[in-house]
């Protein structure tokens, strides 16, 4: 039972660490396309 618990946490640890590699690319993706934005209206004024 503790071998079964422990290798299902190790597979979420995984898989974790996956997902928030992926949500940086996305938060880094989005403060881009907000200073993209903050730029033209910068320059619009």
């Amino acid at each position: 039972m503790i071998r079964i618990f422990t290798c299902a946490l190790m597979l979420l640890g995984l898989a974790a660490c996956e997902t928030t590699k992926g949500a940086g690319r996305d938060i880094s993706k989005a403060g881009q396309a907000i200073s993209g934005a903050a730029q033209d209206v910068q320059d619009a004024l």
